[in-house]
């Protein structure tokens, strides 16, 4: 674990009031204040009524960028960091806010371990009906999402690549943070997203960062400007912590490649490892690879990157490392080469579009809801049914005839479809004329 410096002067504890009201009144706290603050978190002397008025203080208040980048490494610091300088590989992370349909982690772990880049991945709680990578690796029979940090840090030397569960070890400070924006609404606040994210992923041992910032109806950032105000928020305080770091700010106003659940978004990763795959997708790995391998120094030049990254996609070394990857942490490989063994629903039906016209808008996090209805997300008992979900999305500016599948559904229970069903057909708007579709990538903040 890396020590705090020492203090070069005393500090005279301030009240918890009195730091509300600060904060309230636009003043900005110094170092030592948010050290108080955060060790006050962790042993519990601050009530909960107290931070919770001091995170809805900073919600409406905002944050200098020193105060977050201040903030960030000392909710870092509030538990283990782990070193990883023994390993002589760049070591990369990427990190996304949360899409639908998203399922680059499954791709681009695997294809930056194949360009020679180790990749420390720790997935946290994502949005409520966005189904994480791990839920998707879950329907790989066998599959562990629960390594030790010394486990961890030997797959890493040994394999070059992990993707588990966020260790509690890590950052502890930020999951009190969290279960309490969870109930009083500050979630989105910029300065607090980029101390939780990047406390826990710079405290993976990570030297670098490329971060997938989405924005829609899809994300919890519906606006575009506040999108690229929390890239640029990450950037610069990754900056300040001399880590390398860049954002690409995304769409996610209609749900990423052609399905959407546990089993067959890893069929469709596994598609995208073969270099096949719907085209977005396929854009969006190829424009974060490129990123990671620059990052990490292993290509120069945008060409050199762009090369790298099709080559690893194309040759086939990208799927060897996810099965490598697969193995290591107890997953049954044989699921990679054979997908059709992957769990397949009872029954599929398709969505009809209700009239002639073109695709106008999706909304992703309504399919994402029907699909978690149908199953696909944790149920009280946690339980997750990997075969449920939608495929063959038809995507924004699709041209389609009355009666003609806007998507399949795979379901199991005829009850569960009927509920589905109110939020699949509310996702859709037609148009008789044809929308210019958004650009997949808005802005690139390095």
């Amino acid at each position: 674990m890396r020590k705090r410096p020492i203090p070069t002067r005393r500090f005279i504890k301030p009240s918890f009031t009195s730091l509300i009201e600060k904060k309230r009144d636009n003043g900005e706290f110094t170092q030592e204040e948010i050290r108080f603050i955060i060790d006050s978190t962790l042993d519990g002397e601050m009530p909960q009524h107290q931070l919770a008025a001091l995170l809805m203080a900073i919600y409406f208040a905002n944050m200098s960028a020193q105060e977050t980048a201040i903030l960030t490494e000392e909710m870092m610091l509030s538990g283990e960091v782990i070193d990883l300088s023994h390993i002589s590989k760049p070591k990369i992370d990427k990190y996304s806010t949360g899409g639908v349909g998203d399922k680059t982690a499954l791709v681009l772990a695997p294809l930056a371990m194949a360009s020679g880049v180790v990749v420390p991945m720790m997935v946290g709680v994502e949005q409520q009906y966005v189904i994480s990578a791990l839920d998707k690796l879950a329907a790989v029979p066998g599959f562990k999402s629960h390594l030790s940090i010394q486990q961890f840090t030997d797959q890493l030397a040994r394999v070059g690549g992990a993707i588990v569960e966020q260790s509690k070890e890590l950052a502890p400070a930020d999951q009190k943070f969290y279960d309490l924006r969870l109930d009083t609404g500050t979630i989105p606040s910029l300065p607090l997203i980029t101390g939780s994210v990047l406390s826990k992923k710079l405290a993976e041992g990570a030297e670098g960062l490329v971060i997938d910032v989405k924005w829609g109806n899809g994300s919890f950032i519906k606006d575009l400007e506040q999108a690229k105000q929390l890239a640029r928020s990450m950037t610069r305080v990754g900056r300040s912590m001399k880590r390398r770091c860049v954002a690409l700010v995304t769409d996610m106003n209609q749900p990423l490649g052609d399905s959407v659940g546990t089993a067959l978004e890893i069929k469709e990763a596994i598609q995208l490892l073969k270099g096949e795959g719907p085209e977005d997708m396929k854009e969006l790995v190829l424009k974060l690879g490129m990123e990671i391998v620059r990052l990490a120094g292993v290509a120069g030049s945008t060409l050199s990157a762009k090369q790298t990254v099709q080559r690893h996609l194309s040759d086939g070394s990208a799927l060897e490392k996810f099965k490598d990857m697969i193995r290591a942490q107890g997953g049954d490989t044989s699921f990679i080469d054979h997908p059709e063994k992957f769990p397949t629903a009872k029954h599929i039906r398709k969505l009809p579009a209700p009239k002639r016209g073109y695709v106008h808008t999706i909304n992703a996090s309504f399919i994402a809801k029907g699909v978690s209805i149908l199953g696909a997300g944790k149920d009280a008992h946690g339980k997750v049914d990997h075969a449920v979900g939608v495929s063959e999305i038809k995507k924004v500016g699709t041209q389609v005839k009355q009666g003609e599948p806007l998507m399949m559904i795979h379901y199991n229970d005829e009850a569960k479809l009927e509920q589905a069903l109110d939020y699949f057909k509310e996702a859709y708007r037609l148009a008789p004329k044809r929308p210019i579709p958004p650009p997949l990538v808005v802005e690139r903040v390095a």
